[in-house]
């Protein structure tokens, strides 16, 4: 495992040490099928200088049926040398959707034993509120060796989470809307029931950030939201979503307040809503 770094930094931290050699920078953006947004056709108008792309559909598990679930360690450490990262390597990863999703990338570089990772507070839209530079250059990294240790400790698969749903000693926490976790509004994926898994709580994600300054909130007011869903943040948990992405908004947020061993749901709710022998519960 290597040393850790603070899960967040500030733009001003970034513009400080934008062409550190020990640092690289990553465009993790993402966005739902809705919302009607390419990320990559994004990243190659704008872009912090230097900055790669990390496509999670891309570093992802080419042989699941599910949306950018992990892939090995080997595709992983592959993936990633390419960008020139190294285990020496400071990333500091962004995205254009309030931390959908940095947070993922984040996450995943965890999984793989590399700590010393970074999201950029606010993302690419307070870079740019505060004026600072973008560019649209290709960049064209000189490879790196990466070599990636699997922390499973971190991942929670269906097996793990049949045993959980409906006490199982650790907390579920769901980072959808409240009405996608009711069942009360449509999954904006076809064939997917709605509702929630038993014992679960729902906190949404957005619910974690300052709208206007699309940083994260204070850690007392994190603490506050997180009480006020009926989460021990101090205590187990394993977050899910939709697929794996806003959950990790929900880990984040919680390795903020000093809890180091938060899990994701990889498959989350598109693989329990999609199968027919996975208990639901709605309202």
């Amino acid at each position: 495992m290597t040393e850790a770094a603070p899960s967040l930094v500030g733009t001003e931290w970034l513009a400080e040490h934008l062409t550190s050699p020990d640092v690289v920078v990553l465009d993790g953006s993402f966005f739902l099928p809705a919302q009607g947004r390419d990320a990559q056709a994004e990243y190659g108008q704008i872009h912090l200088p230097g900055a790669r792309f990390f496509d999670i559909d891309r570093i992802a598990d080419p042989a699941s049926d599910l949306p950018h679930m992990l892939p090995s360690a080997d595709r992983f450490a592959a993936a990633v040398g390419a960008m020139g990262i190294g285990n020496d390597t400071h990333v500091i990863v962004y995205d254009s959707n309030y931390f959908m999703a940095s947070a993922r990338v984040w996450w995943t570089f965890r999984v793989f034993g590399h700590d010393l990772v970074s999201v950029l507070d606010g993302g690419v839209e307070r870079w740019r509120m505060q004026g600072r530079e973008v560019d649209a250059e290709p960049v064209l990294p000189e490879p790196r060796s990466f070599t990636a240790s699997y922390r499973p400790d971190l991942v929670c698969d269906l097996a793990r989470m049949r045993e959980l749903a409906g006490g199982g000693g650790v907390q579920v926490v769901d980072a959808r809307s409240a009405g996608r976790f009711r069942g009360s509004e449509p999954e904006p994926r076809a064939g997917i029931r709605g509702g929630h898994i038993p014992g679960s709580l729902n906190l949404p994600h957005r619910s974690l950030a300052d709208e206007e300054s699309r940083c994260f909130k204070p850690d007392h007011e994190l603490a506050r939201v997180f009480e006020e869903a009926g989460v021990d943040g101090s205590a187990a948990v394993v977050t899910s979503c939709g697929t794996g992405v806003t959950a990790a908004i929900l880990a984040l947020g919680l390795h903020r307040l000093g809890n180091r061993g938060v899990a994701v749901y990889d498959g989350s709710w598109t693989e329990w809503g999609g199968r027919d022998d996975t208990p639901v519960v709605t309202g």
